[in-house]
């Protein structure tokens, strides 16, 4: 089928409005992206990409660089709270590779960014490069001319596009334009994040066992749960530990933690996690915990929504940002045989292929804070015993997950027509 190229205008420079851009690059079309903040950086944290995200980031030619900082685990291992005794485990690493044709990686928010960043801007990479503009917060969406959708910014600048897409996070603004409820709903959990240095890992006995490989690990214990695993070739630990909530939230969303503050919640727990949690580098910090409603309504005429803007989950299955880099690989799909007339058609068509996946996805990191969470008792030996032989659904059956979005019909092949051979 014939590329139409047209002109997209992106609110928010994210991992997944970044990865939208990329695609789109690669079809042709001119894109703009509006970020709010002064400096496009992410936040100092780890992030690891299931297969579903990691094929879409090599399908769109990043593999070398990818390689130069990602880390792969060898396993996934879950261990249980009061003595750390390991409960299941799982192969990844070349298992992975082998039974979905992609990797499971970690890396620091902050170097998978760049990469992406760099991706847009190289201006000897496929198709136009992509414009940025920092410090440039969308604050509404004008209408007027259907067509022609224009993102204002808080300012008054305004940037007419073909489409417009709102990348803009939970409290987007491209959503409220729209017309859209927040629809959030607060799970009444906080997540403690924190870095590690691997050094210090590496030289204290008790956590030593760490660094013998690159696990992935989940700590699962009574109203709270711990995940950590090393980013940058074990130069960091990183650590998010999930708990009741202490933030007043209709004041802020995230403050700054202490590492006694930590330490205290764990007391309890394993030595060897209260040992973990005191070596916490700079300035820890807790974050409330909203997930939304499940809504299909991502889209009107020549504007739609991705990510966070439309789907944001709780974070108890690591697919958040995977869940967005999803959407963008078939939101350039529909958007490459376009013509201006079937724009609304193609968003229509991206909605479709994309809400009832991501809603499953919403559905299962809710369940996943009710497994990781379960007071000892028969349901949670119950729990125990179907994660040593993977029988059930959510945390422990990551097939449906793993492959994605069908991209057509119940199909599970993936052949991503943008990749770069």
């Amino acid at each position: 089928m014939p590329r139409h190229t047209h002109t997209v205008t992106i609110a928010g420079g994210g991992l997944g409005g970044l990865t939208a851009a990329l695609a789109l690059r690669h079809r042709g079309m001119q894109v703009t992206v509006l970020e709010q903040a002064p400096e496009l950086a992410e936040v100092g944290a780890g992030i690891q990409t299931a297969p579903n995200a990691s094929r879409v980031l090599l399908g769109l030619g990043l593999r070398p660089r990818l390689e130069l900082i990602r880390t792969e685990p060898t396993d996934q291992v879950r261990r249980r709270w009061k003595d750390g005794s390991i409960i299941a485990s799982r192969p990844l690493g070349a298992t992975v590779w082998r039974d979905y044709g992609a990797p499971y990686w970690h890396f620091h928010r902050a170097d998978l960014h760049r990469v992406l960043l760099d991706a847009c801007l190289d201006p000897a990479g496929p198709g136009p490069a992509v414009e940025l503009h920092t410090a440039s917060p969308v604050a509404d969406v004008d209408f007027t001319d259907e067509t022609t959708p224009t993102a204002v910014t808080e300012d008054g600048r305004r940037f007419p596009a073909d489409i417009v897409i709102g990348a803009d996070g939970l409290r987007s603004a491209v959503r409220r334009a729209l017309g859209l409820d927040t629809d959030l709903v607060f799970s009444g959990e906080m997540v403690y994040r924190a870095m590690i240095p691997g050094d210090k890992i590496a030289a204290d006995p008790a956590t030593r066992f760490l660094m013998d490989q690159f696990h992935s690990t989940l700590w699962y214990g009574p109203k709270k749960h711990l995940v950590h695993y090393l980013i940058r070739g074990g130069e960091y630990l990183n650590v998010g530990a999930a708990v009741p909530n202490t933030i007043d939230t209709t004041k802020n969303w995230t403050e700054p933690a202490t590492v006694d503050e930590m330490t205290e919640t764990f007391a309890d727990w394993d030595d060897r996690i209260t040992s973990i949690l005191s070596k916490a580098e700079g300035t820890p910090s807790k974050w409330a915990v909203f997930a939304q409603r499940r809504n299909p309504v991502w889209t009107y005429g020549h504007t739609a929504l991705l990510g966070d803007a439309c789907h944001a989950m709780l974070p108890f299955q690591a697919q958040g940002a995977s869940q967005a880099i999803e959407d963008a690989a078939v939101l350039a799909e529909e958007l490459a045989t376009a013509t201006t007339a079937n724009i609304p058609t193609a968003l229509l068509n991206y909605v479709n292929r994309r809400a009832t996946h991501a809603g499953m996805v919403q559905d299962a990191s809710a369940q996943n804070k009710h497994l990781y969470q379960l007071d000892d008792g028969p349901e949670q030996q119950e729990r125990d015993r179907k994660l040593r032989t993977f029988e059930g659904e959510s945390d422990v059956s990551y097939d449906w997950l793993w492959r994605g979005t069908p991209l057509n019909g119940n199909t599970t092949t993936h052949t991503y027509s943008f990749a770069r051979r």
